[in-house]
């Protein structure tokens, strides 16, 4: 049996809520097809991408009342998978049907369960994600195709001491001050906490446009790994306002949601949403804040595949070097290790 390539029977992001409208939509997730459809009934459903008669992708077909119709010879199937028409002929063969996965529609987000076992069913309820419908918060999405293994990407999103050298037209700020910022590990389970304090910051172009910072901020950065998604809390406020570790400390707040889902071995989703606060005397600014955002992702993306793009021709992952800001990254990688030996 050949053994996995990523932990099983866990949930995975599998997109936003606008993405599935009247067409049916095609991903690849964990090597598996997957087509997504939206019924009649405003569910949500997921099957593999292809027909049982000659595998066409059901994603090339269409969607309808009951479910999603094959571009080729307009079989039509159910949610479940089950083939319910067959034009030109009344009997349908029991063998009819193609494999389902369970989705889950939550907080404006898509989670699918990938089973060990095909057809397993969630032995836990999709993860939650309040700040989608926060009403202090406005949120927008974005999405990525990155190509890249999905745990570089992990590694990027728990050391943020990179933001001083990468981010620097936008979320940066001073280089030295991010690499000696104090620094907190903590873990929970398969839950991975990094928090970095940077007080008396000098404010980077995205705060100052989004709040009335001076010269200086007192910043933080908390990032929360899970294996089907990072949450990471950043913002800041004015000196000598709230404490720095009041969780309910006022100031600039940006939410984001990154769901990293293996596409392959070599490729990845990467589904991502910012929610920001704004200041009530300075006007609603949220566009920009989601605009600066995917330019900020934009400028990781290169720095990934470049990366593994290097890695690649120096033959593989090479003996790395680890520094003080790999402590996250690595323990992530430990829970990673540890949930594909349980799906062995």
């Amino acid at each position: 049996m050949t053994p996995p390539k990523f932990p099983l029977n866990q949930w995975y992001m599998a997109g936003f809520s606008t993405d599935v409208t009247d067409k049916p939509v095609g991903r690849m997730f964990l090597n598996q097809r997957v087509v997504l459809f939206r019924t009649a009934d405003g569910q949500v459903a997921a099957l593999e991408d292809r027909c049982c008669h000659r595998s066409l992708p059901l994603s090339c077909g269409t969607v309808e009342a009951q479910g999603v119709r094959c571009g080729y010879h307009g079989m039509l199937y159910a949610p479940n998978g089950q083939c319910l028409e067959i034009p030109g002929q009344d009997r349908i063969p029991s063998k009819a049907k193609v494999r389902a996965y369970h989705i889950a529609e939550k907080n404006h987000i898509l989670w699918i369960w990938m089973p060990k076992e095909a057809g397993g069913a969630p032995t836990t309820e999709a993860p939650n994600y309040p700040w989608h419908n926060d009403p202090r918060y406005k949120f927008g999405t974005g999405a990525y195709h990155y190509k890249a293994p999905w745990q570089l990407i992990h590694d990027n999103l728990l050391d943020l001491s990179h933001l001083g050298y990468v981010h620097l037209q936008t979320i940066g700020g001073d280089a030295r001050l991010h690499m000696n910022a104090g620094m907190k590990v903590t873990q929970d389970g398969d839950t991975v906490k990094v928090v970095r304090q940077m007080p008396g910051s000098r404010p980077p172009p995205t705060y100052k446009a989004a709040w009335p910072f001076g010269d200086t901020c007192d910043r933080w950065q908390e990032i929360e790994f899970a294996l089907s998604h990072l949450k990471i809390w950043t913002g800041a406020i004015e000196p000598g306002t709230d404490s720095i570790d009041d969780p309910e400390r006022g100031g600039f707040h940006m939410r984001g949601l990154h769901g990293i889902t293996p596409e392959t071995e070599d490729t990845c989703h990467y589904f991502w949403s910012m929610s920001s606060t704004r200041h009530p005397d300075k006007p609603d600014n949220s566009q920009a804040v989601i605009q600066q955002t995917a330019f900020t992702f934009d400028e990781d993306r290169i720095v990934i595949e470049e990366q593994y793009r290097n890695i690649r021709e120096f033959g593989g992952k090479p003996e790395w070097i680890d520094i003080h800001v790999d402590a996250g990254g690595n323990r992530a990688r430990r829970v990673v290790q540890r949930l594909l030996a349980e799906s062995a």
